[in-house]
């Protein structure tokens, strides 16, 4: 017989407080456990400007130099990967995003650098064209139209080049419809079938990503808005759909963004496909949480903990969050 019994009994030979009266007994049975190894550091690199994010408190910008010490210290305290995104000189955007296509762009040097210092971390990079565009679509735009096809081609070039530059997982955030699967035919055709494929399969139009695109550079030059490409929030069926294309396409793993207020998604995804599931806590969710805590009204290290906890609770196997070292530093001290 699956499932609990229909009538499990009652109060007061059942009292499901025993189970919760002690640390030993919460330990044992606890059905979800947070480890250092379910966090992934998202990471901004700049060739000028390092320094604090007003936007995102706490987070910083880092040139490659310094990058690649901090980064060692996510290795160090057990994030087992990165996700680099860069900010681009504005001068070097374009309406093509040519800069994307240059092997010796900012992000694929902050690669080389990386796995120049022999650090044992995986390095994920961004495929999306918008923080080399001069109009901050993901995505190229004619006719002041974010065209699918043509862009294709785009990400493929990008996507290759970072691989190239030594990157262990390209994540395709763009939406556009096909990237998968020629991302994979185009990494294949160069020998990087090595190279894993994270999708952002579920990636809603969102007012939560605002402090991102402030630290990238991309919100000031964003024309219009990206709902024609991105996920409408009303729609949860169409995430599914859309995983089931990603996964047919060649994805290796898949991603919900944002995090929090989609956690029903993340735990459709998983409990549909059962595959290795991923959760992005966007910039938003993050000021969110620092600021509540930085004004007292919340426990930083409770609070954030247990938003982390909840993302594996809804099914994600790893979480994207800017926590991720101060986390993993909490997680090690028990």
């Amino acid at each position: 017989m699956n499932g609990p019994p229909a009538h499990p009994g009652a109060f007061p030979a059942v009292r499901p407080r025993r189970n919760r009266r002690t640390a030993w007994s919460r330990r044992l049975t606890a059905e979800r456990v947070l480890t250092a190894d379910d966090l992934i550091w998202p990471c901004f690199v700049t060739e000028a400007g390092a320094g604090p994010i007003e936007a995102m408190p706490g987070v910083r910008r880092y040139a490659v130099s310094q990058l690649v010490d901090e980064v060692g210290r996510a290795a160090e305290l057990g994030v087992p990967a990165v996700a680099l995104f860069p900010q681009t000189d504005p001068g070097l955007k374009t309406e093509d995003a040519a800069e994307a296509f240059n092997p010796e762009n900012l992000v694929c040097r902050a690669v080389r650098a990386i796995k120049a210092a022999g650090i044992d971390v995986g390095v994920i990079c961004d495929v999306a064209l918008d923080p080399y565009s001069s109009h901050g679509q993901d995505g190229l735009v004619r006719n002041g139209e974010v065209v699918n096809d043509p862009t294709l081609d785009a990400l493929c070039e990008q996507a290759v080049v970072q691989a190239e530059a030594g990157c262990d997982v390209i994540a395709p955030s763009d939406m556009m419809d096909g990237r998968v699967g020629r991302i994979r035919s185009a990494l294949d055709a160069r020998g990087l079938q090595h190279v894993q494929i994270l999708s952002y399969a579920a990636k809603y139009a969102s007012a939560f990503y605002g402090p991102f695109r402030d630290a990238v550079g991309s919100g000031s030059a964003l024309k219009g808005d990206k709902k024609t490409y991105q996920m409408d929030p009303a729609n949860g069926d169409e995430a599914l759909r859309e995983v089931a294309l990603d996964l047919a396409e060649g994805a290796d793993l898949v991603m919900v963004k944002p995090g929090m207020p989609y956690l029903d998604i993340v735990s459709a995804v998983k409990r549909t496909f059962g595959v290795p599931t991923f959760a992005y806590q966007v910039s938003g969710e993050y000021s969110m949480l620092a600021g509540a805590c930085d004004a007292g009204r919340l426990d930083r290290r409770s609070a954030v903990l247990e938003s982390l906890l909840c993302f594996k609770r809804a099914g994600a196997d790893g979480v994207l969050t800017y926590f991720a070292r101060e986390a993993a530093e909490w997680l090690r001290e028990g």
